[in-house]
């Protein structure tokens, strides 16, 4: 495959996964790092992975970025940041400054895959089927606020560039340290969550079955002007994440404990604080709380699979099982 695609974000745990798929599949792959970056150590010594370093606001350098790429996988992103105005640095400002490079210097590129994220949509109001690609969104926090701008942001280059919006829900597999704080708890036998967390109910993806997604909504003609989730076929209950763990980690009877709203919300409006007086993103603030005490974070997989054909094939056990295997194996469980 002769194709050259240009990743960005490719040092995240998605991002080093899509670029390990496509020089498996022979592709010419181009990695674009910020100047303050780490070195892309997943490319090291592989044939066919090119290093660009740009800042976002460096017009010369991305313009040397994207020249030359039939596409290009935009994962790159703040999944927190001290305020708004993080957010919208993080993940608006790239996708426009991104775009205004490929209308430059290669306006005859196949396609721009923005990743974007569930948040953007909003929780949905009912576990099924879920949030639908044509429901109007609605956001929750400054997050899914950015990711939707930054969504709007890419559409308003869609006449002049081929784009295609993928919307992943909670993302998990080996490398993935967010749901490894999950796992952690349950093998001290307790699970802590917010809300209702017998009522809450969220889709997930491995991360494996996100990348096939992704490629498939980055070469399918229909796809062009599509906005998709990637998603597991239905929301899951936190009972069944806590038995498909079970087996692995060999944990007995697990003590719930269920953080109610209010305190949720006590609780990030007091980090946030602190954050504030510190200058650093908060663990939990009332954006955060806000998503967390959500009863359905759900999304619809109907129109991928119509339009795509594409189901995710992990099951829950199955994907539970290689992500612990991998966490025992690392040392990180």
């Amino acid at each position: 495959m002769d194709e050259m695609i240009l990743v960005t974000g490719s040092t995240g745990f998605i991002g080093s996964r899509m670029v390990d798929r496509l020089v498996g599949e022979g592709c010419r792959v181009r990695v674009l790092l910020r100047p303050e970056s780490a070195s892309f150590s997943a490319a090291s010594g592989r044939n066919g992975v090119e290093t660009v370093r740009a800042a976002y606001d460096d017009a010369e350098a991305l313009g040397r970025a994207v020249s030359g790429v039939d596409s290009i996988i935009h994962l790159a992103g703040l999944t927190k940041a001290a305020d708004e105005a993080g957010f919208i640095s993080g993940n608006v400002m790239p996708v426009e400054n991104l775009l205004g490079a490929v209308q430059r210097h290669n306006p005859g590129l196949r396609r721009f895959l923005l990743v974007s994220s569930l948040a953007a949509a909003g929780p949905a109001q009912s576990p099924s089927p879920g949030v639908r690609e044509s429901d109007s969104p609605a956001p929750v926090s400054a997050y899914g606020r950015s990711k939707l701008l930054g969504e709007e942001a890419a559409l308003r280059h869609a006449g002049a560039v081929p784009l295609t919006i993928v919307r992943p829900p909670a993302v998990y597999g080996p490398g993935d340290r967010d749901i490894l704080e999950v796992f952690a708890m349950m093998k001290k036998g307790y699970l802590l969550s917010a809300g209702s967390g017998v009522r809450q109910r969220f889709s997930m993806i491995h991360v494996d079955d996100l990348v096939e997604g992704m490629l498939r909504a980055l070469r399918s003609e229909a796809g062009a002007g599509s906005t998709y989730f990637i998603t597991s076929p239905r929301g899951y209950a936190w009972s069944e994440v806590i038995e498909a763990a079970r087996p692995v980690l060999g944990f007995g009877k697990l003590v719930r404990i269920n953080l109610p709203k209010p305190l949720v919300f006590g609780l990030g409006s007091v980090l946030e604080a602190f954050a504030k007086l510190s200058g650093r993103p908060a663990l939990i603030n009332r954006d955060k709380a806000a998503e967390l005490v959500q009863d359905y974070w759900v999304c619809s997989s109907e129109k991928a699979e119509k339009e795509l054909g594409f189901v995710a094939p992990t099951s829950l056990a199955e994907g539970v099982a290689e992500t612990l295997q991998w966490y025992q194996r690392k040392g990180w469980l």
